[in-house]
């Protein structure tokens, strides 16, 4: 299935791609929709993703994360800019080419300047990793 193609399905779902021109255009395609309080996130991994092993690479699972939880952080503080000041990630498991990851991040604690985060990173109900970490809101 081509990008579009997968762009077409899961909007045709009710999720929303990510738009963006730089380096998550070239890892994704990451998709999102809101519900609630709560932002849910999807990953459908593909040949692109792959590593040596002919699993998904690590970075590419770890940058989903990093995306998700940054979005999460502006989202919980309505500002427009928040950095990553510290992420951790552990693999739990592999995950298989043209698996779709799925990721819902809580907010731990949210602060004047930072928003505490984790998560974990599911294959159906297959737990892959888990994420933690702390963004710093710029004002």
């Amino acid at each position: 299935m081509t990008e579009q193609q997968l762009v077409d399905q899961f909007t045709s779902q009710g999720w929303e791609s990510f738009t963006d021109e730089g380096f998550i255009q070239t890892a994704g395609p990451f998709f999102y929709k809101k519900e609630g309080e709560c932002v849910h996130f999807l990953f459908p991994t593909g040949t692109k993703h792959k590593n040596l092993r002919s699993v998904v690479q690590g970075g590419a699972l770890m940058t989903f994360a990093d995306r998700a939880f940054g979005v999460v952080a502006r989202h919980t503080t309505d500002t427009k800019s928040t950095a990553t000041i510290q992420f951790n990630y552990q693999f739990v498991d592999a995950v298989q080419i043209g698996d779709t990851v799925e990721l819902t991040p809580i907010v731990i604690k949210s602060t004047k300047s930072m928003v505490f985060l984790n998560g974990a990173l599911m294959v159906g109900d297959r737990t892959v990793g888990f994420a933690t970490g702390v963004w710093k809101r710029f004002l």
